[in-house]
């Protein structure tokens, strides 16, 4: 198979386009006789001769057209390459893997997504739900660019492996059923619930926000019934079976619910994105945060 060499190709190019030795080597800030030995050295290698004699001159053969023409599509190619490296480094092209809890797929990615697609639509988006504390293991294992988490949930701010960006405030409301004595009374508080049948997870970060936040109304739950997804807790919530904390950005609401704001007490949780230490420089990772900030700024 024949050495093809792209810089010696360029030369050939050049001339064919110049028309002499010496326009060429002006146009490439090289000397006429490196021009020379350079095309000398590929006719060599490819096995035919690139130019011939014509007078004082000299032209290409009808084998360096050929080559040239066979090659014109490679130099097309490279400069595709040249312009999405470009749009890389920009930001406006590239990659991004998130890792995101639940919720945040919905409320959070998922509009910064639609966002993305109009004003940087060479940024592509690949999701991965995880839990919270799960989204950190997969930043740091490189399995995910860009974890969205709860700061709860977030590794000591020492962890010298992530760096962390509040995102949002979400409130948590409080769902009850229609026809409850508290489902419209006013200045609700979470301790006004504390004899309430409560549902939540058996384990993992909504068990843990649900205790901690009725702890801290002064009263430890009742857990009357145990699940994890949305569309369970609200079922269950809408049949009169418990109450349960909802945070406000959830998706999956039911009419059948109602849905209050608590108190003086009322428990919110910080939702913060994080990425390795330095990766938020890369272009396209730091126009997805941007994306999220805007999104979160709606939400908020």
């Amino acid at each position: 198979m024949a050495e093809w060499e792209l810089r010696k190709l360029r030369i050939l190019r050049t001339l064919r386009e110049r028309g002499t030795v010496t326009a060429t080597a002006e146009a490439l800030h090289m000397t006429p006789s490196a021009v020379s030995q350079q095309l000398t050295n590929l006719a060599a290698q490819l096995g035919v001769p690139l130019l011939e004699a014509q007078g004082r001159r000299v032209r290409l053969t009808d084998a360096a057209r050929l080559v040239l023409a066979h090659t014109e599509a490679v130099f097309e190619q490279l400069e595709r390459a040249d312009a999405a490296l470009a749009a890389y480094a920009r930001g406006e092209a590239g990659q991004v893997r998130v890792g995101a809890f639940p919720t945040a797929v919905p409320a959070l990615v998922v509009p910064a997504v639609r966002d993305l697609r109009e004003t940087h639509p060479g940024v592509t988006v690949r999701v991965r739900e995880a839990e919270a504390a799960e989204a950190y293991d997969l930043l740091a294992a490189g399995d995910v660019d860009l974890a969205l988490s709860l700061a709860a949930e977030a590794p000591s701010a020492a962890d010298p492996r992530f760096t962390h960006v509040p995102l949002l405030t979400d409130p948590l409301d409080v769902a009850l059923p229609p026809d409850h004595p508290l489902a419209r009374a006013a200045g609700l508080t979470l301790a006004d619930l504390a004899a309430e049948s409560w549902i939540f997870g058996g384990s993992g970060p909504w068990s843990d926000i649900t205790r901690r936040a009725c702890e801290r109304a002064g009263f430890s739950p009742e857990q009357g019934h145990s699940a994890s997804g949305w569309t369970a807790i609200l079922a269950m919530v809408e049949a009169g079976m418990g109450v349960a904390l909802v945070p406000r950005m959830a998706a999956g609401r039911r009419a059948g619910v109602v849905l209050r704001e608590l108190g003086a007490d009322r428990p919110v949780r910080h939702v913060v994105a994080a990425v390795r230490k330095g990766a938020g420089e890369a272009p396209a990772v730091d126009r997805v945060l941007r994306a999220l900030r805007r999104t979160a700024g709606r939400a908020a």
